[in-house]
């Protein structure tokens, strides 16, 4: 049945940021679906532990900082002692930092490229390793951003850090292939979380923002939970390399 292809069964989720916001519920969407989910982030996340343990999934939290790729190699290890594998990687964590263009600080690019690129490629490496080696393929589901299409303003690394996630990801999508794991990305339109919160306050922006999404709304976490299960799902074993825009319609206006 064609549900049953949706289903996460025995399978063990890495989403890194899963602490709140898009990672919440990505986190939350995947146990749903049966995964037990590894959330990866510098504190500990109390209310997505007690939101999977109560689904009936195990929850694993692994501290650590990833504006240092320090702890990587210990993050699958971690997942793989206790867990006994690792299936789905999700790279949700990601940071932003905002300033005119002339005014923009070396340490702003860094932090933003640290986090939104480098640990993401090294980490998903780290993983993509233990995915080949267990032989059952696996699902690594990055979080791109309508910026990754767009220019936007004021935000020069974040802008740089997620149009190179859109590349990368056809890239690893093309060498994990013949492991069979599908590599693909999620492009969150206008969401409601804590990076989006000057935009929402903002009742200029917030109008405009507004006025060019054809649904009329920001979008939720919940919003994300269909595409992250497609993706991490055996439902998604034909699609890979592509960038889903979940949107409200952004991108078509």
């Amino acid at each position: 049945m064609i549900l049953d292809l949706f289903k996460l069964e025995g399978k063990t989720a890495i989403v890194t940021g899963a602490r709140k916001g898009l990672g919440y519920g990505i986190a939350e969407g995947l146990a749903e679906a049966g995964a037990n989910i590894v959330g990866v982030g510098p504190i500990a996340m109390p209310e997505i532990e007690a939101r999977v343990k109560a689904l009936g999934r195990k929850f694993l939290h692994v501290e650590a900082d990833l504006t240092s790729q320090a702890r990587i190699p210990d993050i699958v290890a971690e997942t793989v002692s206790a867990m006994g594998g690792v299936d789905i990687l999700v790279n949700n964590a990601g940071i932003i930092r905002r300033a005119d263009i002339l005014d923009f600080s070396e340490k702003d690019w860094d932090d933003v490229m640290n986090v939104n690129l480098k640990s993401l490629f090294f980490l998903s490496q780290e993983a993509a390793r233990r995915m080949a080696k267990q032989g059952r393929g696996g699902k690594i589901v990055n979080i791109a951003s309508m910026l990754s299409f767009q220019g936007g303003i004021r935000v020069p690394s974040y802008t740089s850090s997620k149009s190179a996630v859109a590349g990368l990801t056809k890239l690893m999508a093309n060498e994990m292939a013949q492991f069979g794991v599908q590599v693909n990305a999620i492009a969150p339109g206008y969401m409601a979380t804590d990076n989006t919160e000057a935009l929402q306050k903002d009742p200029v922006r917030n109008k405009e923002i507004l006025a060019r999404i054809p649904t009329g709304r920001w979008g939720t976490p919940d919003d994300l939970k269909g595409a992250a299960v497609f993706l991490a799902s055996a439902a998604s074993d034909y699609v890979t390399g592509y960038v889903v825009a979940v949107d409200g319609g952004w991108l078509s206006r």
